[in-house]
C-alpha cells in the first residue's frame, strides 16, 4: 500500500496539469431536435441581432420540421411585441401587441408565456414566423413544454428541426443555423395585418422591398461564443457545478495538509475564473440568447448543485485567507448565497429541508442533505452575526434528521436516492447520494457543539448509518453502485466518501475503530487499486436524474477522472492518512487494520 498522501497528491498534479481555466472561441452550433431537456430544445431567432432596433418593423424568419410520423405537438413560445406562426402556410398562431420577453428560469428549464398546437405531418413541414417590433427588443423563442408536460404524443422519437434538406440550401448553411430570415419591412399599422409576400417562404433569388431598400432570404447574425476546453461525456474539469467547487474545496484541504500551495493555487484559479467570468457568461445567456452555453448554471439557477455547493471553496478562502485581490467579489458572493440559503431555495412544506420542483414539484433528493447543509454549517463559521451564525447552524442540524422524514428506508436501513413528496414508492438506494447524506451528517458533528440538543440523536443516526452501509462492502473493498444490488459493478465515488466517512469517524471519535477501521482501510486499498500511476482516477458513475427503476442505475456510463468520484477520493485519501498516522502514534488500532506503507 502506498502512502494515501502521495496518492491524492498524484491526483491532484494531475489536475493541474491538465485544467486550463480559460475560455476557446467556437460558433455557436444549433440543436437540431426537440429534446426533453427544455434548453437544449428550445429555438430561437434574435431579430434585433440581424437587422436592429430602435423603429418599429416586421421581418420573417422561415424552417422546416420533420416528423417521423404524424405529430401532434404542444410547443411553448416568448416573443416580443407581436407574432403570427404559420404551419404548412395555416396560421396556427396570432398575438399582437406591446410586450417584453418573459423568460422564467427554473431549476433545470426556462419556462414561457404563450403555447400553441403544431399538427406536424409525415415528413417535411414548413414553419414560418412574422415578427414584429416597436422598437425596443425583437426576439422569439419556442421549445417543448420542458419537463412538467407531455412534449410529443403518439410518436416515441422527437420532430427534427433545420434546413437540412431543404431545396437549393447548401448544407453548409444548415450546419450553422436552422433559419432564413428576411427583413426589414415596414410596420405602420403595428397590427400585422399587412400581408407580405415573404409569407409565402423562400424564392431563392427574388427581391422584396424593405424598409431601407431591396431585401433577399438571408441567415441570422451567427454569433461567436466562449465554450470550455476539454469537454467531457460528463462534463469537464472546471465547469460551474458542485462536483467542480467540491474538487476545489478538495485541494484546499490538501494544500493544508501537506503545506504545498500548489494545490490551493488550484482553487484560487478556480474560484476567481468563475466570479471574473461571470458577467461574460450573463452576456452570452442574456444578450446573446445562448441559455445552455457554458457555465449558464452560475446565472440565476435555482437549485442547489449550481449555488451554496460549488461555493464551499469561496467560503474556505474567505475564512483561511484575510486579503487577496478578488476577496470583496467573494464576500459579495457569498453574501448573495447565505441569503439564497436562507429565502432562495425552494423548501419542503411543513418540514422546510431543502427540496425541488423537479422531476415533479417537492420531490425530495437526498444529494441535497450535502449540496445544501455543508454550506450551512461553513457559513455559519463566516458570518460576523451571532444571531445568524446560529440560525445557519441550527437549520443545517435540524435539516440533517428532517431529510429522515422523507428520504430514511427505515426497513432497509439505507436513503432511496429520492422521494416525491406523499409517495410510498421506494426508490433504489443508489451508492452515491448514501454517500451525500452521510457525509452530510459528518460536516454537521465536525462544528456543532456536543452539548447542541441536535448533536446526540445526529450521532445516534450517523452511527446506526454506518453500521448498515459497511454491510455492503464487497470483498474486494469497493460498495456496489447500488448498495443493496452486490451484482452491479463496483463504484469509486461512492466507495470514496464511504471510506472518508468511517475513516472521520474513527478520527473525530464518532465510531469504534476496532469495528470500522477495516472497513475504512479496505476502502481505500480498493480506490488505490483504481487510481493509475499519473493520477488518473477510473470507475466512476456519471451524474444521473432519478428513477424508481434499478435499471436505469444500472445501466449508467463509467467514466475516468470524473470529478464527481476525484473530489470525494481526495477526501478519502486525507481522513486515511490522518487515521493512519493516529493508529501508528497511539497504538488505538489493532495491528491487522493499520497497513505497512511504501513510498
Amino acid at each position: 500500500m502506498i502512502h494515501p498522501l502521495e496518492v491524492v497528491q498524484r491526483i491532484g498534479d494531475k489536475l493541474i496539469r491538465d485544467t486550463p481555466f480559460a475560455y476557446q472561441l467556437e460558433l455557436a452550433r444549433p440543436n437540431s431536435e426537440f429534446a426533453n431537456e427544455t434548453t437544449a430544445g428550445m429555438q430561437f431567432v434574435d431579430f434585433g441581432r440581424t437587422f436592429g432596433l430602435g423603429r418599429p418593423a416586421v421581418a420573417c424568419a422561415w424552417t422546416r420540421i420533420h416528423a417521423p410520423r404524424d405529430t401532434e405537438m404542444d410547443i411553448q413560445i416568448e416573443h416580443s411585441d407581436g407574432c403570427v406562426i404559420f404551419l404548412n402556410g395555416v396560421e396556427i398562431y396570432r398575438n399582437t401587441g406591446e410586450r417584453p420577453i418573459r423568460l422564467v428560469f427554473d431549476e433545470r428549464s426556462v419556462e414561457m408565456s404563450h403555447h400553441c398546437v403544431l399538427n406536424l405531418k409525415q415528413g417535411a413541414n414548413t414553419l414560418l414566423v412574422k415578427s414584429e417590433t416597436r422598437g425596443r427588443e425583437w426576439r422569439f423563442y419556442m421549445q417543448p413544454p420542458s419537463l412538467k408536460g407531455a412534449v410529443v404524443h403518439e410518436t416515441e422519437s422527437a420532430p427534427t428541426i433545420g434546413l437540412h434538406g431543404a431545396p437549393r440550401i447548401d448544407p453548409k448553411i444548415a450546419e450553422l443555423t436552422h433559419w432564413l430570415v428576411i427583413g426589414p419591412f415596414p410596420n405602420g399599422d403595428l397590427t400585422l395585418s399587412n400581408t407580405l409576400d415573404a409569407e409565402r417562404g423562400p424564392h431563392i433569388g427574388r427581391m422584396h422591398e424593405g424598409i431601407d431598400g431591396p431585401v433577399t432570404w438571408t441567415i441570422p447574425k451567427i454569433e461567436v461564443l466562449g465554450s470550455i476546453i476539454g469537454q467531457q461525456p460528463w462534463g469537464s474539469l472546471y465547469h460551474w457545478s458542485y462536483y467542480n467547487g467540491g474538487t476545489a474545496w478538495a485541494m484546499q484541504q490538501l494544500s493544508k495538509t501537506t503545506g504545498e500551495p500548489r494545490f490551493s493555487n488550484y482553487a484560487n484559479a478556480f474560484c476567481d475564473y468563475h466570479l471574473e467570468g461571470t458577467p461574460f457568461v450573463e452576456h452570452q445567456v442574456k444578450q446573446l440568447n445562448a441559455l445552455n452555453s457554458a457555465n449558464h448554471f452560475i446565472i440565476d439557477s435555482p437549485l442547489l448543485d449550481f449555488t451554496l455547493a460549488p461555493s464551499l471553496p469561496f467560503l474556505h478562502r474567505l475564512r483561511e485567507e484575510s486579503a487577496f485581490p478578488n476577496r470583496p467579489l467573494y464576500q459579495k458572493w457569498i453574501s448573495r448565497m447565505v441569503e439564497y440559503a436562507r429565502h432562495g431555495q425552494v423548501r419542503l412544506p411543513g418540514s422546510g429541508i431543502y427540496t425541488r420542483l423537479t422531476p415533479v414539484e417537492f420531490t425530495t433528493w437526498v444529494d441535497d442533505m450535502f449540496m445544501g447543509i455543508p454550506f450551512l454549517v461553513h457559513a455559519s463559521r463566516w458570518v460576523g452575526d451571532p444571531e445568524l451564525a446560529r440560525e445557519l447552524l441550527d437549520d443545517a442540524a435540524r435539516q440533517a434528521l428532517a431529510f429522515n422524514h422523507e428520504v430514511w428506508d427505515e426497513e432497509a436501513e439505507l436513503y432511496m436516492h429520492t422521494r416525491n413528496h406523499g409517495s410510498d414508492v421506494k426508490q433504489p438506494h443508489w451508492s452515491r447520494c448514501n454517500g451525500w447524506a452521510i457525509w452530510a451528517m459528518s460536516e454537521v458533528l465536525l462544528h456543532l457543539p456536543a452539548d447542541h440538543p441536535k448533536h446526540a440523536p445526529i450521532l445516534a443516526h450517523f452511527r446506526r448509518f454506518a453500521r448498515s452501509v459497511a454491510r455492503f462492502q464487497g470483498p474486494s473493498g469497493f460498495w456496489p453502485n447500488v448498495l443493496d444490488h452486490p451484482d452491479l459493478r463496483h463504484e469509486v465515488s461512492g466507495t470514496a466518501i464511504f471510506t472518508m466517512a468511517f475513516a472521520r469517524g474513527i478520527n473525530h471519535g464518532w465510531l469504534d475503530a476496532a469495528e470500522f477501521a477495516d472497513v475504512a482501510i479496505a476502502g481505500w486499498t480498493a480506490l488505490e487499486s483504481a487510481i493509475e500511476e499519473d493520477g488518473t482516477v477510473h470507475h466512476i458513475c456519471e451524474g444521473t436524474m432519478c428513477s424508481e427503476d434499478v435499471n436505469f442505475y444500472l445501466e449508467r456510463p463509467f467514466y475516468d477522472n470524473d470529478t464527481h468520484g476525484i473530489f470525494a477520493v481526495l477526501f478519502a485519501g486525507m481522513e486515511v492518512h490522518r487515521l493512519i498516522n493516529f493508529a501508528h502514534a497511539t497504538g488505538g488500532i489493532r495491528q491487522q487494520a493499520v497497513p505497512t506503507l511504501s513510498h
